[in-house]
């Protein structure tokens, strides 16, 4: 059957965990980096559908999810909503670490979730709402990550959002030209990447 997207479902958890990790290192599988493989997803996946599972959608083909979009609307409100219900816990059961000089990455992720660093306040205040987009490979270059897009813009835009950004990585030359491709611009350079944002109005 050809890809579907649909709304996310709580069920659909565990896929966007997985997923988040086969796709975590510049797109490709990240299983490697990290001896915890859950950490990546606590940080850029799993708060998403649980504070706003409206802005959560997950692309199904015959083989299961394949892919997904989360989102905030607000990234303010957000970002507050982390820190009284998301990071408690994740702090609690992660202390903070030493770099083990293994290779492995959980010691970056970790130290996020003790000190995560806030939005600045000039771009979401043009641009509110941020959102996260993963597809594995089988799942690349059917139209699907447009789809995704475009699912959440019309969402965001029935509930009055006026723009949308993301960050991401300078080395993933492939995903940065498929933003612009679709109507992102530049909003800000990073030492790490670029963000990018939508204008919804």
């Amino acid at each position: 059957m050809p890809a579907v997207i649909r709304p996310f479902h709580p069920s659909d958890l565990p896929s966007l965990y997985r997923i988040c990790l086969l796709t975590g290192e510049i797109g490709g599988d990240a299983t490697a980096l990290y001896r915890d493989p859950d950490l990546l997803a606590h940080v850029y996946a799993g708060p998403y559908p649980v504070a706003d599972p409206g802005l959560t959608f997950v692309v199904v083909d015959e083989l299961g999810i394949v892919g997904y979009v989360v989102a905030t609307a607000d990234t303010a409100r957000f970002e507050q909503w982390l820190e009284q219900a998301w990071w408690p816990a994740l702090r609690a059961r992660y202390p903070l670490r030493e770099d083990p000089r293994d290779g492995t990455e959980d010691h970056v992720l970790v130290q996020r979730i003790h000190d995560w660093p806030r939005a600045d306040e000039a771009l979401v205040e043009r641009f509110p709402a941020h959102m996260h987009i993963d597809l594995l490979p089988r799942a690349q270059g059917q139209g699907l990550g447009l789809r995704l897009v475009e699912t959440l813009a019309e969402t965001l835009r029935g509930r009055g959002v006026r723009g949308l950004y993301l960050g991401v990585d300078d080395r993933n030359e492939g995903e940065i030209a498929f933003y612009h491709r679709v109507g992102f611009e530049l909003a800000d350079k990073h030492d790490w990447g670029r963000t990018l944002a939508l204008d919804l109005t």
